[in-house]
């Protein structure tokens, strides 16, 4: 505590140059749902009372899928926004090469950023001709798998510790009137793959296909296993069981009719703003409970070049948001609402629940790379449209999806 209340003294001297003539900075996120809105609050908070400056919130919904088009619209348009976020990854590689973002990397070097980030490689996605065009926020990862303490406890059974005692347990739970799957509409079904893919298909698997682009590992044995995992997993769903959103799924498991999930760690922050208590009324198993690494993605700021004749108020404040969202004091507040990791570990974890505790024990091993991560936006696309139309249609059949599935790895860049 001591070591940290010192940092924090530094951070607060350091950022707490109020600025001289107060601005106003809009900064655009989709960071919607009760858990996100918390956790994004405290970057505003800090922000605000750091520097005396104003954040003018513009949230957009629909996350990356439904704000990305919006952000880039308005950038390439003319009209940038003061900062936004968007995945870690390259979601914005158009814009950084047209010039169109702002280049940190003097504050980067001012910061020592290279010294404190957790994992170097979360810099690798804002990294381009050497110079660093945003900052990662948190670590994120797909790969967790959420059980329901109370739908087990309404069956009579153990609650699962791994994947396999999880599909095991489906009968009984439908046999009970319990969704033995509980899925929000639209994007979420398209992060369950990847997830199947490192828990099932191994590690080296995901890195063949993300990272090198391999399409025969598509065509491997070890992928065939993943999409039947993904094939029976979608016998267990159906069209009228959807909710609109993931954290209507994490009411659904606190109230034990719905068993379970596979959602990023994102989910656990709702889950804690509906009261939820994990050991208690949910259990968070990393990597399906079989693994013992993590995929690594999250969110970035990212600072648009404002236009010709901005006042020199509104650039310092982006300056100043710049260094504040990885501050320790802003990372601790923001990542503990948020359910994600920080970048940076020279800060007081000892608030973590038991989930962040999980995934900063695997820390250690290395991360994962996730297709937001690797894969071009028109990639990750294309796969979002055939994880949703094989959910949707089962008359797309197991070898179909594989085929189409390593079809657009071949094309991938």
């Amino acid at each position: 505590m001591k070591k940290f209340a010192v940092v924090a003294a530094m951070a607060t001297a350091f950022l707490g140059s109020t600025a001289i003539h107060a601005a106003e900075l809009e900064v655009t996120h989709w960071w919607t749902s009760a858990g996100e809105a918390a956790a994004v609050a405290e970057f505003a908070r800090v922000f605000e009372e750091e520097t005396g400056n104003k954040w003018v919130d513009s949230a957009l919904a629909g996350s990356g899928t439904g704000a990305n088009p919006v952000i880039i619209s308005r950038i390439i348009g003319g009209d940038p926004m003061g900062a936004t976020q968007m995945n870690t990854g390259r979601d914005a590689e158009e814009l950084i090469k047209s010039g169109l973002i702002r280049d940190l990397t003097p504050i980067a070097e001012e910061l020592g950023v290279k010294d404190f980030y957790v994992d170097e490689s979360l810099l690798e996605p804002c990294t381009y001709d050497g110079k660093i065009y945003c900052f990662p926020v948190n670590i994120h990862s797909w790969d967790w798998l959420w059980i329901s303490t109370k739908a087990y406890e309404n069956i009579g059974q153990p609650v699962p510790t791994n994947w396999d005692e999880y599909v095991a347990s489906w009968p009984a739970l439908q046999e009970a009137g319990i969704l033995p799957f509980g899925l929000a509409t639209g994007w979420p079904f398209s992060g369950i793959p990847g997830v199947l893919m490192a828990g099932i298909g191994g590690s080296d698997l995901l890195i063949a296909v993300n990272r090198d682009k391999d399409a025969e590992a598509v065509r491997s044995p070890e992928f065939r296993k993943v999409a039947e995992a993904l094939d029976h997993l979608r016998s267990v769903i159906s069209p009228d069981t959807l909710v609109p959103s993931f954290g209507d799924v994490g009411n659904q498991m606190l109230e034990g009719t719905a068993a379970g999930n596979i959602h990023g760690d994102w989910l656990q922050g709702d889950l804690q703003v509906a009261g939820g208590v994990p050991g208690e009324d949910y259990e968070c198993l990393p990597a399906l409970g079989t693994g013992t690494q993590l995929s690594g993605g999250g969110d970035s700021f990212y600072f648009p070049v404002l236009p010709a004749g901005t006042d020199q108020a509104v650039i310092d404040a982006q300056t100043e948001l710049a260094k504040i969202v990885i501050s320790p004091q802003a990372q601790l507040a923001f990542n503990l609402k948020k359910g994600s990791m920080p970048i940076r570990l020279d800060i007081d974890l000892s608030g973590a629940n038991a989930c962040m505790k999980k995934a900063l024990d695997l820390l250690g091993n290395g991360l994962l790379p996730s297709g937001d991560f690797a894969l071009s936006s028109d990639t990750q696309q294309q796969l979002q449209d055939l994880n949703t139309e094989f959910l949707d249609d089962d008359g797309i059949t197991v070898d179909n999806y594989i085929e189409r599935y390593a079809s657009i790895i071949e094309q991938a860049d």
